[in-house]
């Protein structure tokens, strides 16, 4: 019989009301009529708020988590600092696990925030770290006694938030919306804000936008920089979103994206966001007649990013010195 935590789930239920209904700005762009939904105004500063409150208040509703039980989770980075945010207010504990990609920023605020922290050093063959994560967390399972693993890459309750939580605000806000351009990583965006336009708009377009190096439209894993975006396997989720289209950018495309967001926006995003808006500026390069409505979500800030994605040196050293020309101007 499930062991359902009372005040737990009012704690869950709590935390939920308390998220913010995040902005949607509009964005001058040639040719279309460009919105940004700035879901970097979430509580850890990340669009993974909405998945990660909607599969921690559904496992504390089903008895999965308890103040007993402890969450173990493979992230890249914001999911487990949406986790840990979370969980700290729970009150339950919390194991991430990290790899070398994760940015120091974020490492720092987990190993404040969580008395454990795991840390894979060994590639797993595909040039990434992600089964080697997933293998750390096969044996952390094993060894606590009472586990909850949210499995972000397969849990439709993460679908779900976004479904409920930014799908519908998104379409409060526009109601209109002819292209949405979605990164994918773990599948759970791309889900949940897919079917929910096959619902409200059937005759949008969603393009899904991924990067050099992940494995989730086909092509083989290889080493990939930036965390964020792309991944080294096809997560379930996305065998059921609504994907009308699929663009697949470098990660120098992803660089000089964040950049130009900045620059002529002054919006200081994050990796996967820069891949979008590269990805839309490309879609469109030359368009004429009537605008389109586009949406994009500006899925998390840029200070994760200033030692990487901003740093010239960085960029320099590990991509190419072509991007950093004219990036600061």
């Amino acid at each position: 019989m499930a062991r359902i935590d009372a005040t737990l789930l009012d704690r869950a239920d709590a935390l939920l009301r308390e998220l913010p209904v995040t902005r949607v700005v509009r964005l001058p762009h040639p040719g279309i009529r460009l919105h940004a939904k700035m879901e970097s105004e979430n509580r850890t500063g990340s669009s993974k708020d909405r998945a990660a409150i909607w599969i921690l208040r559904e496992a504390v509703r089903r008895g999965e988590i308890t103040r007993d039980t402890t969450v173990v989770e493979s992230s890249s980075g914001n999911f487990a600092l949406s986790l840990a945010s979370f969980l700290d207010a729970l009150g339950v504990p919390f194991v991430p696990v990290l790899d070398p990609n994760v940015n120091a920023a974020t490492e720092r605020t987990l190993r404040r925030l969580c008395a454990r922290v795991e840390k894979v050093t060994e590639p797993d063959g595909t040039g990434g770290y992600l089964l080697s994560r997933l293998a750390r967390v096969a044996r952390l399972r094993a060894e606590l006694p009472d586990v909850y693993w949210p499995d972000q890459y397969a849990n439709p309750d993460g679908a779900r938030g976004h479904y409920e939580l930014t799908a519908g605000e998104l379409l409060a806000d526009l109601g209109r919306i002819d292209y949405l351009f979605v990164g994918v990583g773990t599948g759970a965006t791309i889900n949940g804000l897919s079917r929910r336009l096959g619902v409200a708009r059937p005759d949008a377009k969603v393009v899904a936008v991924d990067v050099d190096g992940s494995a989730i439209f086909g092509a083989p894993p290889a080493r990939r920089l930036i965390p964020g975006i792309g991944s080294s396997i096809r997560p379930p989720l996305v065998d059921t979103a609504r994907i009308g289209e699929v663009l697949v950018l470098s990660e120098v495309d992803e660089v000089a994206g964040c950049r130009a967001l900045l620059r002529e926006h002054g919006i200081y995003a994050g990796g996967s966001t820069g891949c979008v808006y590269a990805a839309i500026t490309q879609y469109f390069a030359g368009r004429t007649g009537p605008e389109p409505v586009v949406a994009f979500l500006c899925a998390d800030g840029g200070e994760p990013y200033a030692d990487t994605v901003y740093a010239d040196g960085w960029v320099a050293e590990h991509l190419t010195p072509v991007v950093t020309k004219g990036a600061n101007a």
